[in-house]
Formats: structure tokens, C-alpha cells, sequence
């Protein structure tokens, strides 16, 4: 049985359904320990929330509930003890998930695998009777955006105490909640630093009434307009559960998720005092990072996707002294090391707020990133060939492209001189290989890599 993803588990409420909360509550509870439960906005949060404490209870675990929470509260909530989210994140109404956290960080690959295998090994992993843990009500939502609040203050705060307790002063951001629970904390963080702020989409609600739950060009059409007469300083919107962000600029023009990670990742690596600043990325993740991060002084080091706290557990058992893990990121999903280590949203929505703040507008903030056209394309290929023909390709494309660096670690990414680079990888989920390519030729790059790969699918079929 594989019951986990890149993200936890995640799925159709048919599959994600309180049967299974209840097994994994079973699988993962433990006498003695205590885990924080918290759900984000969707119908069936209740219930499988009631599944969840049921099963984490009868192990032994005493449960502490914290309602309806971004995914980021609730990992920071999960700080000295362990935690569960119930969360699709960006996915469909009918979809529900579930995620565990330890210490504030997502269980890694080892620990999912525990919890997959109790599960397959049906046994009952009831505790006695007078083990059986207790639950009660614990509020963590307003120490959740404090927090936040006070980080940024400390980071972006000026000398004077008015400055320092409003760094967004004077910005007018508008926020697309999405019907997610960043309406219950990405506005107030906002506000209480200083910026004037207008929500829309902001009632939480679990049919996502206002747009599609996963925040894309495409679904924010309409907030794009809104922004669009250049009323606001810029806009940001979130997923279902707030640990995804997306900046749109003034004009309402989406801003490239790998420049707002680039800016963000040269931020941190500049205000670092290590000797070996480190940023964590993904091996879809643009050239234009590692530029942005060569040039504050530090280095980039790429982790497959959806293990960003695997890489930072790497890098911190491989490095020195000297070595600092300042920022870690993924497309739309960042990790704010030095807050927690956990992805965040809200927390990236203010610290981009208040580098926007710094910069004077988002034009100036991205003017020293060299943003070069991209391209992401999906080639059909039967989950039965990708084995194959991803074999086939670790030859033939490193062939194609003879002058390009070779990294087969995370699927298949060659770098090219002049900064251009692309990616060829398995699709976890669908019946794909997944193409990434950046270049200033990048059709003409696309064209001929597509050509490699579809030559190598046909002969797998």
C-alpha cells in the first residue's frame, strides 16, 4: 500500500474518507504523546476530523483541537509535540487530505512509511482501556499571527517605534483568500503591520464559490482585473489552506513564481552572517535563482519536489559549521528557516509585502532579476512506460544537448552557459512527463527536447 504523496495524503473523500482517518489516528498515535488537529474549510473536515481524534485517542494520544486553521498555524501549533492537518490544500471541493507533523515539520519519507505499514498490517493498535488519551479545545490561531507579526517586525522594522511596528505602512494590498482559511490570518498579519488591506473571497467556505481553490493565472482572472486600474501596491492570493502564494504587481500582471523566489531567496542569503548561506530548491526551479542567490554570496542546492524539509535535514547533516540554511522554497511554497520549518504562506505574504515596502513598488524589486522566457509542457506517456522511458532519456537528451551540465538526480535537468537550462520528469500522479525549459530560445528548446522525449515513449509503449 502507498497511501502517501508528495503531500501527505490526498484524494477523493470516497478514498480520504473517515474509515482511513481513523486508521491512520490508530497507526500514528502513540501513549504519552500529544498531537494538535486542525482542519481547513472544506464540508467534510468535521468529520474526518471526529475520525481522526477518535483514532489518535484510542492509541493512547492525548488530542488538543484547534479548529479551522491555515496548514501553516497548525504546523506552527505542532511545535514540541506532533500534529495533523486536514487539508486538500489546492485541491477540488469533493477532495480532503491528510497530513502529520512533528516539531513543526512534515513527517519525512521514513516516517509516512511507519504509518503506511501499520495500516497494511492491521493490527489493532488500540491502547488499554485506561491508556486511552483526552482531548480539549486549544485556541492557537492569534499566537499563530502574532508570531508572524513579530517576525517581520523584527526582520524589516525601522529605528523609530512607529516605523518598526508598521514596515508595510503605506501600501494598499489586496488579498484573494480563495475561500480558504488565509482569510483567518493572512489579512489581519497585514493589517496589524501597517498595510491597508482589501479582501475578497474571503468568507471561508469549502465549495470555493469565488474561484477554483488552486490560485493560477487563469483562475485569477477576475482578481487580476480588480487590480488592474492600479489602485494597489500589489496583490496576493492563496490556496485552500494558506501555504501557497501568489504576487500579482499593480497591474495585475502575475509576477513569475521562480522571480518572487529568487527575490526572496537573495533576501535571506544577503542578511545572512554565515560563512555557507544555503538556499533549498526544486529541480523545476529557474537558473534565475541561483543567479540572484551567486550574487548575495550563497549557493543553491536542489531537493526532489515535495520534500523540501528532507533537503533541509540534508544540507544540515552534510554542512559545516559554516553552513546556514537561509530559505527554502518551491514554486508558489516557501519555508521561512529561521520563523519555522514549516511552508508558509502568510508568512510569505508578509515578508514579500515588506520587501515590496522596502524596494518602493514590485517594478523595483524585480528589476535586478533576468526573467527569461518559460516554459512548463505535459507529454502524454502511459504510467507503465515512464520507468523506460525516463531510462532512455537519461541517455538520449544528455546526447541532444552535448554541451549542457547533466544532473540525473531529480529526473532529468541539463544546464546550458548562457543560463538556460531544462527538465525532464515523471509526473507523480498523472500520465505524463512533465517538460520545464527556460531560454531565450525556449521554443526552439522545447521543440527539440519534446521531440527526444516523445521519440522515447513510443518505443516503451
Amino acid at each position: 500500500m502507498t497511501l502517501f504523496g508528495t503531500a501527505g495524503i490526498r484524494g477523493p473523500v470516497e478514498d480520504v474518507s473517515p474509515s482511513l482517518a481513523l486508521a491512520v489516528g490508530q497507526a500514528a498515535g502513540e501513549p504519552g504523546e500529544t498531537f494538535v488537529v486542525g482542519r481547513d474549510g472544506r464540508e467534510t473536515g468535521p468529520a474526518l476530523a471526529a475520525a481522526m481524534e477518535a483514532g489518535l485517542e484510542s492509541a493512547g494520544a492525548d488530542v488538543r483541537r484547534v479548529g479551522q486553521v491555515p496548514t501553516p498555524a497548525l504546523a506552527f501549533a505542532s511545535r514540541g509535540r506532533r500534529g495533523v492537518m486536514l487539508t486538500a490544500s489546492h485541491n477540488p471541493p469533493a477532495d480532503n487530505g491528510i497530513k502529520l507533523f512533528i516539531d513543526g515539520v512534515e513527517y519525512d519519507s521514513d516516517a509516512e512509511q511507519v504509518i503506511d505499514d501499520r495500516i497494511t498490517s492491521d493490527d489493532s493498535r488500540l491502547a488499554r482501556w485506561e491508556q486511552w488519551g483526552d482531548s480539549e479545545q486549544l485556541s492557537v490561531l492569534e499566537r499563530y499571527r502574532d508570531a508572524v507579526v513579530d517576525y517581520v517586525r523584527n526582520r524589516f522594522g525601522g529605528t523609530d517605534g512607529t516605523t518598526a511596528d508598521r514596515p508595510l505602512s503605506g501600501l494598499r494590498i489586496a488579498v484573494d483568500c480563495g475561500n480558504g482559511v488565509g482569510a483567518l490570518a493572512t489579512p489581519q498579519v497585514l493589517e496589524r503591520l501597517g498595510a491597508t488591506v482589501v479582501s475578497i473571497n474571503a468568507s471561508v467556505d469549502g465549495h470555493f464559490p469565488g474561484r477554483e481553490s488552486k490560485p493560477t493565472p487563469e483562475t485569477l482572472t477576475e482578481f487580476s482585473e480588480f487590480l488592474a486600474d492600479g489602485t494597489f501596491d500589489l496583490g496576493v492570493a492563496h490556496d485552500g489552506d494558506a501555504d501557497r502564494l501568489v504576487v500579482l504587481g499593480p497591474d495585475g500582471e502575475v509576477i513569475h513564481e521562480d522571480t518572487i523566489l529568487a527575490v526572496v531567496a537573495a533576501h535571506y542569503t544577503a542578511d545572512s552572517d554565515a560563512d555557507d548561506p544555503v538556499v533549498v530548491t526544486t529541480p523545476n526551479a529557474s537558473a534565475r535563482i541561483d543567479e540572484r542567490v551567486r550574487a548575495a554570496g550563497g549557493r543553491v542546492e536542489r531537493v526532489q519536489l515535495g520534500v523540501l524539509h528532507e533537503g533541509i535535514a540534508r544540507e544540515r547533516d552534510q554542512g559545516t559549521a559554516d553552513t546556514e540554511i537561509v530559505f527554502a522554497a518551491e514554486p508558489w511554497k516557501h519555508i521561512h528557516t529561521a520563523f519555522g520549518g514549516w511552508i508558509d504562506g502568510v508568512a510569505s505574504a508578509a515578508v514579500v509585502a515588506a520587501l515590496v515596502a522596502d524596494a518602493g513598488d514590485t517594478a523595483t524589486l524585480r528589476e535586478p532579476v533576468t526573467e527569461r522566457p518559460y516554459r512548463k509542457v505535459s507529454i502524454d506517456c502511459p504510467d507503465g512506460a515512464k520507468a523506460d522511458a525516463m531510462d532512455t532519456l537519461e541517455t538520449d537528451l544528455p546526447d541532444t544537448f552535448p554541451d549542457a551540465a547533466v544532473d540525473t538526480e531529480y529526473g532529468i535537468r541539463l544546464e546550458f552557459d548562457d543560463a538556460s537550462w531544462l527538465l525532464a520528469r515523471p509526473s507523480g500522479t498523472e500520465p505524463y512527463i512533465r517538460l520545464y525549459a527556460e531560454s531565450e530560445s525556449v521554443d526552439d528548446l522545447v521543440a527539440d527536447a519534446r521531440s527526444v522525449i516523445e521519440t522515447a515513449i513510443e518505443q516503451h509503449q
